[in-house]
């Protein structure tokens, strides 16, 4: 596996991420990839070779190593740093999209911008991200439950026995280092649900910042509306003015522009939110 390959294209990642998001990708490099790597490899390097059972019956050893660990540790969690780290690449994919619409839209409509920040968590972006951060939670709790109910838990017995076929009786069989193991397993497991943990908080935080958002856009729109209310509401009182008087008619003109143009804004802030 070329974890450099894979550190380098979740590296843009942290463009696009929070505060939350940078701490995750740091705990999964630091805490997981690189223990991985460089330690927890090494220590489950023997578990075969020096897999011993009381038995000289051959391929009774076999057998019950198999039955004693159906996966390999360190190949359970290659798979689980895959299925986390793919996720984010949700994000970068729909940035990528974004950037190429807008240069399309740039090149028809004389160098306007359909957003103005491609990267920035609006519309569509918003939820692609929301359903990446859910995704890798998801599969962080899930593959720790499925390391729970294969091995009845996150302890690593120094005897397990076995009775299983070719094994004459029930025999016991001994692991190698096995508190050693159990350090490193505990210590993966616990990065697990910290990265999950943030993954949580960072939910919380964006929707918590949409809400804000969308309270404050309200604000604004009921703000506009009261100020219009307010410069309509002399030309609801009774004029003796004629119809031809021209004070009228631009002080009329100079209300419906004011309309428009409200209008306008309005729809250019709730254009610039949700696309």
């Amino acid at each position: 596996m070329n974890w450099s390959a894979l550190e380098t294209l979740l590296s843009g990642v942290n463009a696009y991420s929070t505060s939350f998001g940078r701490i995750w990708l740091s705990m999964v490099f630091i805490f997981r990839v690189m223990v991985f790597v460089v330690a927890a490899q090494k220590v489950w390097g023997d578990d075969v070779k020096d897999f011993v059972c009381n038995t000289a019956q051959p391929g009774c050893s076999n057998v019950c190593y198999d039955h004693i660990f159906p996966i390999s540790h360190i190949r359970l969690w290659a798979l689980q740093l895959i299925f986390v780290t793919c996720p984010s690449l949700l994000v970068v994919g729909h940035v990528k999209y974004r950037e190429k619409k807008d240069k399309a839209y740039s090149d028809t409509h004389k160098g306007a911008h359909l957003y103005a920040n491609p990267g920035k968590k609006h519309g569509g972006l918003w939820w692609t991200y929301q359903l990446s951060l859910l995704l890798k939670a998801g599969f962080d709790a899930g593959f720790l439950y499925i390391l729970y109910h294969i091995y009845e838990g996150y302890d690593m017995p120094r005897l397990s026995k076995c009775s299983l076929e070719p094994c004459p009786n029930t025999v016991d069989c001994f692991i190698s280092r096995p508190t050693e193991k159990k350090i490193f397993t505990i210590f993966m497991v616990v990065s697990s649900a910290a990265c999950i943990l943030m993954c949580i908080c960072e939910m919380i935080y964006l929707i918590c910042k949409r809400i804000m958002k969308l309270l404050r856009m309200k604000a604004e729109t009921d703000r506009m509306r009261h100020a219009n209310s307010q410069e309509r509401t002399p030309m609801a009182l009774p004029r003796p003015q004629s119809r031809t008087d021209p004070k009228v008619s631009v002080h009329n003109l100079s209300n419906i522009l004011t309309e428009k143009q409200q209008s306008k804004l309005f729809n250019e802030l709730y254009l610039q939110y949700y696309t």
